[in-house]
């Protein structure tokens, strides 16, 4: 069977052409900072505090991340930021999968304006203007002790827009399957968890990397949270603490080896997750 090329006109060309171009400069743009960290992970301190244009180091320093993971306790904070992260991650999954259900299927007074309510905190973002009250609260409670006070906190910050994101793909999913199940005696939360939960792996996993990222990229709530316990500390924290570890002088090295040990989670998990990730974003938000 013969294949076909499609022929494009010399205006289709040239705007393709740009169109590249454009999306090359954007990418270069983006990876430059990760690409640079990397390679300067690998360089002297002096080197990097001298700077110059030269991006390769003139001698691989590959003791930088032996001194990073025993200087930043990378075995405590990368255990604390496990524990954080999946938190986060298992957390938002079952709240927003039950809530963007119950607002796409339930029938009840108030529920759009209570709908429109949660989208609308999508573009409110309190940031550090919260932490106090959040601390103070977390005292009182004495949950200041644990982590378990910055995975809550952390899971209620996404949840509008991952709420929006399920109902979105729900309205996707037929109505029939309810009925049919229903029919055969289930539940409304049986056909939740037996029916619909299987049919949400493109939202799920959509909402399982954001999540995750959120508490792995926590700095600002757990610096200050674990103040007073610093083996509470994330790995984020710990990184940052790095910078101070040089004998007089800003670690730059030890800092980026920190960085880029620090990053390959979230790498894995988006490997993991990337078969669904792009769908489960794209038709959550478009069907919402």
């Amino acid at each position: 069977m013969e294949k076909t090329h499609t022929v494009y006109s010399k205006k289709t060309k040239a705007m393709r052409s740009l169109l590249f171009l454009l999306l090359l400069v954007i990418s270069l743009i983006t990876l430059y900072p990760v690409i640079y960290i990397i390679l300067g992970s690998f360089k002297a301190n002096n080197e990097l505090l001298l700077g110059g244009t030269d991006i390769l180091p003139k001698t691989f320093i590959f003791d930088n991340y032996k001194q990073a993971w025993e200087k930043a306790n990378f075995a405590v904070y990368t255990v604390n930021s496990l524990m954080i992260s999946l938190g986060v991650m298992v957390l938002s999954i079952l709240t927003t999968t039950m809530a963007g259900y119950v607002f796409a299927r339930k029938k009840f007074k108030g529920k759009e304006l209570l709908y429109s309510i949660f989208v609308a905190f999508m573009f409110v973002n309190v940031g550090s203007v919260s932490l106090r009250p959040l601390f103070e609260l977390a005292v009182k409670v004495k949950m200041n002790t644990s982590l378990l006070s910055i995975i809550l906190i952390s899971t209620g910050m996404g949840q509008a827009t991952y709420i929006f994101l399920v109902r979105g793909f729900m309205n996707t999913i037929s109505k029939e399957l309810d009925e049919a199940a229903k029919l055969d005696g289930c539940t409304f939360f049986q056909i939740y968890y037996k029916i619909i939960l299987p049919l949400l792996k493109p939202v799920i996993a959509t909402i399982g990397l954001l999540s995750f990222r959120t508490g792995w990229n926590e700095y600002i709530m757990p610096l200050v949270f674990t103040m007073s316990n610093d083996k509470l500390r994330p790995l984020t924290v710990g990184v940052v603490m790095l910078k101070n570890s040089g004998d007089g002088t800003a670690a730059w090295n030890l800092m980026f080896a920190g960085s880029t040990i620090s990053i390959i989670p979230i790498i894995v998990i988006y490997m993991c997750t990337s078969r669904y990730f792009m769908s489960g974003l794209t038709a959550g938000a478009v069907k919402g």
